[in-house]
């Protein structure tokens, strides 16, 4: 039994495969120790403090990542040790036979694989380290809504990784990372191809902050990438909108510098949203006032006074004698239109939902097929979309039962009913 451990020790093959299987046994220890000794320690610590930027840190995993560290360290100090062999760095000045040659360069090139897990694992920290920062800024500063700073945090993340990635492919490689920069200025045409949304965004970003163009929670309207809605992420690449059916847009950065958008900010920070709408009247029942009806409408508290004045300039206007007999002078007259145009802008003038300090007007457009246009241009002091909404409804609910008493009718087309009544009446 002595002579057969002995030839298990002897045989250097056996010794190496269980010197390996020892270091992975103690990576492992490394990485329970550390996942569940240290990331428990850290987290009861954080939970015990009264401020947040410690949880935010836990929470993007910061920790988790360099907890990662433990076992890859244990195998770049370890490999020598399990392999049996003395410092690989001075094997190239002694005589070594084949398999030793081997050692040698297993041992580093795992050494080297280790130290690039090192390097990825410290810079995944570092990037959940500004997710992090991201995190904290936006729940600690009212500023964040305006300025956030989303983009430029992955500018800095992209240019870490990038850097990340020469020194990882120049520890694999054994050679230093100056040589691979070096490189790169022939493939600078290629690396333009490649980064070209990556730079274009990246100046879009730069854009959008310093001018300072759309923020979280604006109302973005971009037809052209069938867009409407409130934006609520703005990130290196691409900007997310929330449209109002509860689907998600995102559009590329840069779209914002290159194509026209509509950003609906200045009506909610103004305090009025526009009520610009038609009431398309039959001109058949367009026609003079006459005296009982003035008398009829004179009773209207919005049109006393107004009816009163006009009737006392009408009279002014039309005291004037004219030479020759059987001439009628052409006397100015009230119409019902005009006074209904009156009506509807005292009422605007007093209604309490109109924003006062804005315009307000009352015109009629360019008649045509279907009727005359009569605009109401006017601005609500309600922003929200849902009681705008309403308040215009409530609005024109209004002045369109109106119509009668002024003696005018509304203009629709010829519909089903109405050809019936027509077939009734030949």
């Amino acid at each position: 039994m002595q002579d057969f451990f002995s030839n298990i020790v002897a045989n250097d093959w056996l010794r190496a495969a269980g010197g390996v299987l020892s270091l992975i046994v103690l990576a492992w220890m490394a990485n329970i120790v550390t996942r569940r000794v240290f990331l428990e320690f850290v987290h009861k610590l954080m939970s015990r403090t009264r401020s947040t930027w410690d949880d935010r840190l836990f929470e993007r995993r910061v920790f988790h990542q360099l907890a990662s560290v433990a076992p890859a360290l244990v195998v770049y100090i370890g490999i020598d040790w399990a392999l049996s062999i003395g410092d690989s760095t001075s094997a190239a000045a002694v005589t070594l036979t084949s398999w030793e040659n081997f050692l040698f360069a297993a041992a580093t090139f795992v050494r080297r694989l280790s130290l690039a897990w090192v390097v990825i694992a410290l810079t995944r920290a570092a990037g959940g380290l500004l997710d992090a920062l991201n995190d904290i800024y936006s729940a600690t500063y009212k500023e964040a809504r305006n300025r956030p700073i989303k983009g430029y945090l992955q500018v800095i993340s992209l240019f870490l990784y990038v850097a990340t990635g020469i020194i990882v492919i120049s520890i694999v490689a054994g050679r230093s990372p100056v040589l691979f920069l070096s490189g790169l200025g022939a493939l600078t045409a290629v690396l333009m191809l490649v980064f070209r949304d990556t730079i274009l965004s990246l100046v879009a970003s730069v854009q959008i902050m310093s001018n300072d163009m759309i923020r979280i929670g604006d109302w973005i309207e971009m037809p052209q990438a069938h867009a409407d809605g409130d934006v609520i992420d703005i990130a290196l690449h691409t900007v997310k909108i929330q449209n109002w059916d509860k689907t998600i847009s995102a559009i590329p950065t840069h779209k914002f510098i290159s194509e026209s958008f509509k950003n609906w900010r200045g009506m909610s920070e103004s305090g009025g949203r526009r009520i610009k709408r038609s009431i398309y009247l039959d001109m058949n029942s367009v026609h003079f006032l006459s005296e009982d009806e003035l008398a009829r409408l004179s009773r209207f508290e919005f049109l006393h006074e107004y009816l009163g004045a006009k009737q006392k300039d009408l009279e002014i206007a039309n005291a004037r004698q004219m030479s020759g007999k059987g001439i009628k002078p052409d006397s100015r007259r009230l119409t019902n239109v005009g006074t209904f145009r009156a009506y509807v802008w005292h009422y605007l003038r007093g209604h309490p939902k109109i924003h006062q300090e804005m315009t307000l007007l009352v015109r009629q457009l360019q008649p045509g097929t279907q009727g005359l246009p009569l605009e109401i241009y006017c601005f609500s002091n309600d922003t929200d979309w849902a009681n705008y909404e309403g308040l215009t409804a409530d609005i024109f609910d209004h002045l369109i039962s109106s119509l009668p008493e002024f003696g005018l009718d509304a203009f629709q087309e010829p519909a089903g009913r109405d050809l019936k009544i027509l077939r009734a009446s030949s």
